[in-house]
């Protein structure tokens, strides 16, 4: 419907002609090539002749006459069905090319088409004799025509069979030579046999159409604008592609339409443009859609390339020029916002399936909402009550547990490709079916002319629902107007005759379920279900369906959710096939029958974050209990900070200044630690030291070595006692700050020890020697004789070299970052692996759980901050510095960062984007 909506903002802003012509009125796959003023004689030399004044349009498939008295209907005549076509006399007589079968092959040249034999048709000796008349009136012989829009009544067309004669008079009797000789080459087209055949020949007169003209350049809006390129495209619409020119400046977009219509030129400011997607289109990579809005469902232009080089082209200048000017976003970044509750469920769906090739210029691949109410019959709808929600973790051919069951059993009987399902969840004859009230035209325009069966049409939201979980073949999801705010889909407002059901009752509004008090009331609480607690909880699972991991392979058949193998984004490669006529039917099928959308995810989808389940309560698998999950249910989220705290701690976090500068290592610090009441700094470097600093007499007041190695780390453990180390001679070490000397050694590693973590009694110890070690115990008191106790509990083995590691606040997990850029997420419980994600390019310099331990930040020598989610191991965001970031510190939301150079950065998770540089040291940033 925004579709619809788009179009009378234009017309409201006169932006198109009021004309009654559309290319609506055009057969699918069918070309609006050139038109001509003219008047509709009858009863030519008659005492009753009569002029009716309008204009005549020469289509691919069809001639069409659109009178300017909207009292007259608009005449539609296929030229498949034209007996002779011909110049009409000025003596009342016409002459005529008569009929004929072609069919066999051609070549066509400019604007002619050449013939291989004489043999393969018929033209009658006097065609160019009568061409060369002075008559400026085309006379057509046919055998029926459409009458359409009569007093401008959107309506199903009437039909008049028989065999009838119509004679147009062009203003420019100097055209009529061209149009009868353009008439008969598209006539010619319309009577081959085979559809591929036709499809080709009108392929042909198009390309050399365009082939003979280029873009205006006296439309640009300035003398002073850079060419870039210019290439052929169409601009696609619901139902329609226009071809035409499109030329990209320093400054503008351009597409000027062959036929000059809707309006000569569609011009776009790149400085308006806002997002910009590649699309697929008829599963193939030649689309391109330009918005010039932040969350409009409609884009402004919508193109498809005939080359998909071109597309790219298109799309890198635009994408340069936007570069420094909008921010590019990902599913990823906006998952995030989704989890974290700064987007509702339906921006989250939008946004989802904007990125998933989802458009409302195309109908075969329009936005797809899920079912969600259970319930239509209920006087009252309670949104507590789990029942009245449909169960999101199954496609709708799966909910009817009956019917799924003779599925399975067909499914499996099918030979090779198999599906279940023989439709799809969504199409153009679905989406239309939804907005038939609002979008009459486009149906008559998919269905020839005609509304639906009266019983068949959308009346009632509970009987469409019952036909989804009963019959045999509909398994139709929603469109996003059933969560919008604009009810004219649901009301009959234009008054259309949409027929008369069987019971007698005319078809007019939908029939709205009892605990709807109004459509407004409808639409409310469909929203209100769609942002409930149950649907927020069990979202990621329809997604999963949708969108992602179940949507295709093992999964999908695992989950009841395979369609038609052409539904899928490399399902078919139509560029393989030679044969002609199984191209344009197979093209057909995948444009008519439905998309499957583009995949997004590949591994399970995280869950929202919801008040209910505040902390993360899985370990790998969907469906553990809480009393397994590695996370305290009692451990706090940051979401259950106070406004005030949060502003605090980090809204203020920009406005960080240099207050000191002390240099007392002669190398980079690698570790920091501060006492806990803030009078005295730890820090180790790479100089082999541990310093011990006073913020109070602003003094250093140790310096300790414990070997000529590099130290890595350090920490304080509990009580400010004790000062561990750790070092590339792969040891740590224990130095007490009460007796100031080395306490203890632990010699627990093969290389390097790259960093120490204590929780709880227990050190981690991540090594170069491609482990991490769990060791239990407490160091040795000074008066005590042995020299350590320690246990090892486990040991965590990687591939490669571990560099960092990092705890969740509950001790309960430990992710680690290793030299190849894979973060391992470890249940400490079971001393087993999460997930591993390889993530980054380089060696992972930093890594750390979120405060509520549901997602990890990682930063590497690529430069790139990841945020993965800990539930499903998918990686939710990314975003990407022009520097590494060597450490950070984050809340959830925003980040400070360490960078190589010295500076530090804060960055918006949840905007995608860098807040604020601060700058802070005059070499690189190693610890935090």
């Amino acid at each position: 419907m925004a579709f619809i909506r788009k179009k009378r903002r234009e017309q409201q802003l006169q932006l198109y002609s009021k004309e009654r012509f559309s290319l609506l009125l055009l057969n699918l796959e069918e070309y609006y090539f050139e038109q001509h003023t003219a008047n509709h004689i009858q009863s030519k030399g008659g005492h009753n002749e009569r002029k009716i004044r309008g204009s005549l349009k020469i289509c691919s498939k069809s001639v069409i006459f659109e009178p300017d008295a909207i009292s007259q209907p608009i005449i539609k005549i296929p030229l498949r069905d034209c007996i002779k076509i011909g110049k009409h006399e000025e003596n009342g007589s016409s002459r005529h090319f008569t009929k004929y079968v072609f069919v066999s092959n051609f070549f066509c040249n400019s604007e002619t088409i050449n013939f291989t034999s004489a043999k393969k048709f018929c033209i009658f000796n006097d065609f160019y004799l009568h061409c060369r008349a002075k008559s400026g009136a085309i006379s057509l012989l046919f055998s029926q025509v459409y009458f359409i829009k009569e007093h401008n009544i959107v309506a199903p067309y009437k039909i008049e069979r028989g065999t009838m004669e119509y004679v147009f008079e062009l203003d420019v009797s100097g055209k009529v030579e061209d149009v009868v000789e353009t008439l008969l080459q598209l006539h010619r087209a319309s009577c081959l046999d085979k559809l591929g055949d036709q499809t080709a020949m009108i392929t042909a007169i198009l390309q050399s159409r365009l082939a003979r003209t280029s873009f205006d350049k006296n439309r640009f809006q300035s003398v002073s604008e850079k060419l870039h390129m210019e290439c052929q495209a169409e601009m696609v619409t619901p139902l329609v592609t226009n071809p035409g020119h499109v030329c990209i400046t320093d400054t503008n977009l351009y597409f000027q339409p062959l036929n000059g219509h809707p309006k000569p030129v569609v011009q776009i400011t790149l400085q308006d443009v806002r997002r910009i997607y590649k699309r697929r289109h008829g599963l193939m990579p030649l689309g391109l859609e330009v918005f010039c809005t932040e969350d409009d469902l409609c884009s402004d232009i919508y193109l498809k390339f005939y080359e998909p080089q071109d597309r790219d082209d298109l799309y890198f200048y635009i994408a340069t020029y936007l570069e420094h000017h909008v921010a590019e976003r990902t599913a990823e970044s906006y998952t995030l916002q989704w989890q974290r509750g700064h987007l509702s469920n339906y921006q989250y769906l939008l946004h989802l399936n904007n990125l998933a090739d989802r458009s409302c210029n195309d109908l075969s691949q329009y936005p797809v909402f899920p079912w969600i109410i259970n319930d239509y019959c209920s006087a009252e709808l309670d949104l507590s009550n789990p029942g009245t929600f449909r169960d999101l973790s199954r496609p709708v051919g799966a909910l009817n547990k009956e019917r799924l069951e003779r599925l399975l059993s067909r499914y499996q009987e099918m030979p090779e490709p198999k599906f279940m399902y023989g439709s799809h969840y969504s199409s153009p004859g679905y989406v239309l079916f939804y907005l038939v009230r609002i979008a009459p035209e486009y149906m008559l325009c998919l269905q020839n002319g005609r509304f639906d069966n009266a019983d068949r049409m959308f009346n009632s939201i509970a009987e469409t629902w019952k036909n989804c979980l009963d019959g045999a073949t509909d398994f139709k999801e929603l469109i996003p107007e059933f969560y919008g705010d604009d009810v004219s889909f649901l009301v009959n407002s234009l008054k259309l005759d949409l027929g008369k059901r069987q019971g007698g009752q005319m078809v007019d509004d939908v029939e709205l379920p009892p605990w709807a008090r109004s459509p407004e009331d409808f639409l409310q609480k469909s929203k209100e279900a769609l942002e409930s607690g149950y649907v927020s909880e069990h979202l990621h699972e329809w997604i999963d369906l949708i969108f992602g991991y179940k949507q295709k392979g093992t999964d999908a058949v695992g989950a009841h959710n395979v369609f038609h193998p052409l539904t899928y984004e490399g399902g078919v490669d139509l560029n393989s096939i030679e044969d002609p006529d199984e191209k344009v039917a197979m093209l057909t099928q995948i444009l008519e029958f439905g998309q499957t959308p583009k995949q997004l995810f590949v591994t399970p989808h995280p869950r929202r974050i919801t008040p209910k389940c505040r902390s993360f309560s899985q370990t790998c698998g969907h469906n553990a209990p809480l009393a397994d999950s590695p996370v305290s249910p009692g451990e706090e989220s940051f979401e259950d900070l106070t406004e005030e705290s949060k502003t605090l701690a980090w809204n203020n976090i920009t406005k960080l200044q240099l207050h000191e500068r002390y240099k007392i290592h002669k190398e980079a610090v690698t570790g920091i630690a501060v006492s806990g009441n803030g009078s005295s700094v730890f820090t180790t470097s790479q100089d082999s030291t541990l310093k011990m600093f006073s913020k109070e007499s602003k003094m250093l007041q140790r310096s300790i070595s414990f070997s000529n190695m590099a130290l890595s780390s350090c920490l304080l453990l509990p009580g400010d006692a004790t000062v561990i180390s750790s070092s590339w001679d792969n040891n740590v070490y224990f130095y007490s700050i009460a007796f100031g000397r080395r306490q203890d050694t632990l010699m627990g590693h093969d290389d390097a020890v790259s960093k120490i973590c204590w929780h709880d009694n227990r050190l981690y110890s991540a090594s170069w020697d491609s482990t991490v070690k769990v060791w239990s115990g407490v160091p040795a008191e000074t008066t005590c004789p042995k020299r350590h106790r320690f246990d090892m509990l486990a040991e965590l083995e990687h591939d490669v070299s571990v560099d960092t590691i990092s705890l969740n606040a509950a001790g309960t997990m430990l992710v680690s970052g290793t030299k190849e850029g894979t973060v391992s997420i470890w249940d400490l419980t079971t001393a087993t692996v999460l997930h591993q994600i390889p993530c980054h390019s380089g060696t992972i310099r930093d890594a750390a759980f979120s405060p509520d331990s549901r997602h990890v930040l990682s930063t590497g020598a690529d430069g790139c901050l990841n945020v993965i989610d800990v539930q499903t191991g998918m990686l939710i965001s990314s975003m990407t510095s022009d520097e590494p970031q060597r450490c950070f510190i984050w809340d959830g939301n925003s980040v400070l960062s360490g960078s190589q150079s010295g500076e530090l950065l804060v960055w918006d998770l949840l905007g995608g984007k860098l807040s604020e540089r601060i700058q802070g040291h005059a070499g690189k940033r190693l610890c935090r």
